[in-house]
């Protein structure tokens, strides 16, 4: 069985939606994917070993240049390798209007969600076969439940099997270091600057080297503030994803806000622990099997917010990550080194 997937952002939920591949080879032998996936997230669906075929899209890039030359030919080109395969499903696991609307091009019966289940009802309207999944649980178990679904088998209730062999990094000697994933692009998921320098103050004094870097000039300029604060810190140079799992699969332990690479952290069962403000943990927290959650203890969180709007004067902003202090997150690195650490 061949089944071409649409799932092209962003690099969490391409991240959530491993498993779900993971139970579709068990459960049928022999199936195999191709997937339709954002260019600057491609590195991540070959690690899967039921995926074939990488189809890049750079559907954000062209939204800006849409009268260009060069977005012209790269859609036709995109198009045309849509064309060359007949499948026996095409499944929309992203739900929504263009997602669906890139579906139209393909061969093959249409599935994803209906319109009470995706996150853009209209899209459900472009499908031949749709499917009702709860939005109220955990991204990982909604994709789990709409491949099931769509694919014709039983839910699996076992854990999430990412299922990653992505090729492994040379290990450096016997350096001992944590790896900060700072950077996020909501700015109500920003752990407080003051906060990852006290945590580097309580890595370097374990004896720990820290690990950070950034992916654009404000998130390298926060890096390099923090690394000028303690010793320990290593400022890394801009990474590929996949030189970011190297450097992460090897690493003691993660700590990170909700962004991408804490979610990759945690699916490559790397002690993680992961911060949670504005977002809701219980619904797209980083799993994986020794990861943990730390959720504010406040108010209006989570309050889903881009930035936060608390008015009244606080210790940090946002305000509700006074609740997770540095000591706090430390000692949940502790122990998680302690439980799970090599």
């Amino acid at each position: 069985m061949r089944v071409l997937l649409l799932k092209t952002s962003s690099m969490g939920d391409v991240i959530h939606t491993l498993p779900a591949l993971t139970d579709a080879g068990k459960a049928l032998p022999g199936i195999r994917f191709d997937w339709v996936v954002e260019k600057s997230f491609a590195e991540i669906p070959p690690w899967h070993p039921l995926v074939d075929k990488v189809i890049p899209i750079a559907l954000r890039r062209w939204r800006k240049n849409i009268f260009a030359k060069e977005t012209r030919q790269e859609w036709q080109a995109f198009r045309q390798t849509l064309n060359e395969r007949d499948y026996d499903l095409v499944l929309d696991a992203q739900g929504l209007a263009k997602s669906a609307f890139l579906s139209l091009f393909t061969k093959g019966p249409r599935a994803g969600l209906d319109w009470g289940s995706a996150r853009e009802p209209l899209a459900s309207l472009i499908y031949q076969k749709k499917h009702t999944v709860d939005f109220y649980q955990h991204a990982i178990r909604r994709m789990r439940l709409l491949f099931s679904l769509a694919l014709g088998y039983p839910m699996p209730e076992t854990d999430p099997v990412f299922g990653l062999t992505m090729p492994s990094a040379p290990e450096s000697a016997t350096e001992k270091y944590i790896v900060f994933l700072h950077g996020t692009t909501w700015e109500s998921k920003q752990w407080p600057e003051s906060y990852w320098m006290q945590l580097a103050d309580f890595a370097g004094a374990a004896g720990y080297r820290v690990k950070l870097g950034g992916g654009n000039p404000a998130e390298v300029a926060r890096a390099e503030r923090i690394g000028k604060h303690n010793t320990c810190v290593d400022v890394m140079p801009y990474m590929s994803i996949q030189t970011m799992a190297g450097l992460l699969s090897h690493a003691k332990a993660a700590v990170a806000v909700d962004t991408g690479f804490g979610h990759l952290a945690a699916a490559l069962d790397v002690p993680t622990v992961s911060i949670y403000g504005s977002t809701n943990p219980d619904h797209t927290g980083a799993l994986g099997k020794t990861s943990v959650h730390l959720a504010p203890d406040f108010a209006c969180a989570p309050c889903l917010k881009r930035v936060c709007a608390y008015k009244e004067p606080a210790e940090v902003t946002p305000a509700c990550y006074a609740t997770i202090p540095p000591k706090r997150v430390w000692e949940t690195v502790q122990r998680l080194t302690n439980e799970f650490g090599s």
